[in-house]
């Protein structure tokens, strides 16, 4: 080792200072960090603290030759940096103290500048020219601790499905043959039958445990088997045996439940049609009520009102069909009705015609199909009677009396579906993420000297960047996703509309992250992301409809937004906008005072950091946007544009209402569940996750927040810099996160990662 003027009291402040200036990213609170620390360091003398001092000036920074001086010092001294230890940096410098000999006294108090400023290997993987020891992850978190606080009181259960899914019959290959491949996804959902997992959600007479949030999860779970799988098997227990559980009463659910639950019934859930897409309540498929034969007449009036895109088809006997139910000339507008399609030797049933769909962009191990329905006569007792029902007499009863009301009752019934189909995107894109961040950990590519090993792509900064804000989403929406489970199925709340509306916005925005996730995913693996044996493209092809089924994700934001607007107002929704101008009147007296220019340029790592910043933005922004959304409508009907005009002119509006109420949605419910953490060091990982879910989704919205005064370009800056720097600390627990998700060993199969 060579010797150098400083002593080594001095030398253990080195590698801190040369990393400080060379990252650019020094705040206030920092310096008061790291000048404390100086202040209080036994092993200084007055001189070399002063010294310390005046290499802590923003305004007049250390001169281009001391630091390069220093990095002379750190790249000849000898000393190896080990990425395994709990603090490397602090454990280099150390070994650094020790350059000028003999065993001088370490301020043990120098860890906190590594935690503080949250320095982490990546900071000097590039920066130091020394020997590293490098460790592809750090082992101060466990991806299994992890997901046993993320799956909270299922983590018991979900584990021992994750093992009952090691079965041969899950085992997934490349697969291209369409009929082997649905036979083999037929197979996987009667075994899953068999075992008792479809009836999860069901009662405990019909085999179930009467555990939604649970189903939900192994819906999610499907994902990483197939994502074919995971839809049939929604198709089978959620839509077709939700249908009957929700929309039926228990004659329905002792003639059919059980046989359901355990895949011996297999059925559909015929609502989409070809012509009408979104728009249920106009749905033209009839369901006509005749007293003489006291039967319901199912019929498909024109070419276009077939059930469209209705999977099960080519498998169901059975269909929970849509239909506009009319009883005595009456329309009492939609209804579901159960209708055989085959009878026991699997042959359609009379005036029942199917056609396959064929081949898709993806999932084509779900039969899909189109249905017509020629006067097919089913039992007056065919129809789901619980909110609506024919009686003996022929006359027709609800408790419900306003059919607007009616219709969204019963819609509401089934929003469990979209909270699966976002859990079941949201699975698609942890898989992908898992693929991706352990390819990066075993990929080598570039260095700037052919001496040393190439380095790994995840310890590149542009590679922490487009895959570590994902992963902190990712965590963010599971937990959003089960806590709304959780009211959804909590019978206690018997009126669901603000569930409804948090459901519809989160499953657009769900939907589509996770499929720009799978592409960025993609593009991270190179040409090896795109072979089929790898797995991404399979699951970017399968995501891809989970932006239009269950709702349209551009339907449903604008959906989610007018009941931001009037709380599902019926009257709002059975196109009368009066709601939205007493809502203005009533509801709306936040004028959002201005910001204040010292709030809108302060860039203080505590105040970047702070939930309390981060709820504010948000709030803000959904408050502003429902204001100016309101006047705007408002403003249009004054001047004589008539209300459904008027909403047409504000459509982008809406979408960015539905888009910001999502945001918020999301991370308030995430704050909460973090602040509940007992363990403070995961606590500790969860609030840093939901720092950079903050400050990535402000970056991306940063064009509205500077529009409107929110943040300054000082500020804007430093947020975007801040995003860049909570990445690179997470670096070393990359893939303790991913482990995080809980994702069964046996089905990350991709040859990419072994």
């Amino acid at each position: 080792m060579e010797k150098t003027n400083y002593s080594s009291s001095i030398l253990q402040y080195i590698p801190y200072f040369f990393i400080i200036w060379s990252d650019d990213l020094l705040s206030v609170s920092e310096v008061a960090v790291v000048r404390r620390i100086i202040k209080n360091d036994p092993t200084l003398s007055e001189d070399e603290r002063e010294l310390l001092y005046t290499w802590l000036h923003k305004e007049a920074p250390p001169k281009w030759k001391v630091i390069k001086n220093w990095a002379e010092i750190i790249s000849n001294s000898g000393v190896k940096l080990n990425e395994s230890d709990t603090y490397p940096l602090t454990s280099f410098s150390k070994k650094l103290a020790s350059l000028n000999g003999g065993d001088p006294s370490i301020n043990e108090k120098l860890s906190e500048i590594e935690i503080n400023l949250g320095i982490q290997p990546n900071h000097y993987n590039h920066l130091f020219e020394v020997e590293v020891q490098k460790e592809k992850t750090s082992n101060y978190y466990s991806g299994k601790e992890i997901h046993q606080i993320l799956m909270g009181e299922h983590n018991q259960q979900l584990e021992h499905f994750g093992e009952f899914l090691s079965h041969p019959n899950f085992s997934w290959e490349v697969n291209r043959d369409l009929d082997g491949f649905r036979k083999k996804v037929l197979t996987q959902v009667q075994h899953l039958g068999e075992k008792g997992y479809g009836a999860m959600a069901y009662p405990e007479e019909y085999g179930g445990i009467n555990n939604m949030t649970l189903y939900a999860n192994i819906f999610e779970y499907l994902m990483f088997v197939d994502g074919s799988l995971t839809i049939k098997f929604g198709v089978q227990f959620g839509l077709f045996g939700g249908s009957v559980q929700k929309l039926g009463s228990k004659k329905h659910h002792d003639q059919y439940l059980k046989n359901i639950g355990e895949a011996k019934l297999l059925g559909c859930f015929a609502m989409t049609e070809t012509g009408h897409g979104s728009n249920v309540r106009g749905i033209k498929t009839t369901a006509t009520y005749t007293r003489e034969t006291d039967a319901i007449t199912i019929h498909t009036p024109g070419k276009n009102d077939n059930k469209e895109y209705i999977g099960n088809a080519l498998h169901g006997s059975m269909a929970t069909v849509f239909a506009q139910l009319i009883v005595k000339g009456k329309n009492h507008g939609v209804h579901a009705i159960l209708v055989p399609l085959r009878d026991e030797n699997n042959n359609l049933m009379p005036g029942v015609t199917i056609e396959d769909c064929g081949y898709k962009l993806g999932l084509n191990g779900v039969d899909n199909g189109k249905i017509w329905f020629n006067q097919v006569q089913v039992p007056r007792e065919n129809l789901l009677n619980k909110y609506g029902d024919i009686k003996p007499d022929g006359s027709y009863y609800s408790a419900i009396k306003n059919p607007n009301k009616r219709f969204f009752t019963m819609l509401g019934t089934l929003v469990g579906g979209r909270i699966c189909v976002a859990k079941g995107a949201l699975g698609g894109a942890k898989m992908a993420l898992a693929i991706a961040v352990k390819y990066a950990l075993k990929r080598r590519q570039f260095n700037d000297s052919i001496k040393i090993q190439e380095d790994l792509i995840m310890d590149y900064p542009s590679h922490q960047l487009r895959l570590t804000p994902p992963i902190a989403k990712s965590y963010v929406y599971h937990v959003t996703l089960e806590a709304l489970m959780k009211t959804y199925s909590d019978d206690t709340i018997t009126d669901k509309r603000e569930v409804e509306t948090q459901v519809a916005a989160l499953k657009a925005v769900i939907t589509w992250f996770a499929n720009e996730t799978i592409q960025e995913c993609r593009e991270a693996c190179g040409g090896k992301g795109y072979l089929l044996e790898n797995r991404i493209a399979d699951l970017k092809t399968d995501v891809d409809i989970f932006t239009t089924f269950e709702g349209d994700n551009t339907v449903l934001l604008q959906l989610a937004a007018k009941g931001i607007l009037s709380n599902f107002n019926s009257e709002l929704n059975s196109g009368g906008f009066k709601a939205v101008l007493k809502m203005v009147s009533s509801q709306i007296k936040d004028k959002l005072v201005a910001i204040n220019p010292a709030y809108s340029n302060k860039v203080d790592k505590d105040h970047l950091y702070n939930p309390k910043f981060h709820q504010h933005a948000f709030d803000y922004r959904t408050r502003r946007l429902t204001y100016s959304l309101a006047m705007r409508i408002k403003d249009y009907i004054k001047r004589g544009v008539p209300p459904y005009q008027a909403f047409l002119k504000v459509q982008s509006h809406l979408l960015a209402l539905g888009k910001a109420y999502s945001c918020e949605l999301a991370y308030t419910t995430f704050v909460r569940y973090t602040d509940s953490i007992e363990d403070q060091k995961n606590r500790e990982l969860f609030k840093k996750l939901g720092a950079l879910f903050a400050l990535q989704e402000i970056r991306e919205d940063a064009t509205w927040y500077l529009e409107h005064g929110y943040i300054g370009s000082t500020k804007s800056k430093a947020i975007r810099q801040r995003v860049e720097r909570l990445s690179t600390e997470l670096r070393p627990h990359i893939e303790n996160l991913v482990d995080g998700f809980g994702i069964p060993e046996h089905c990350l199969t991709a040859p990419i990662i072994r």
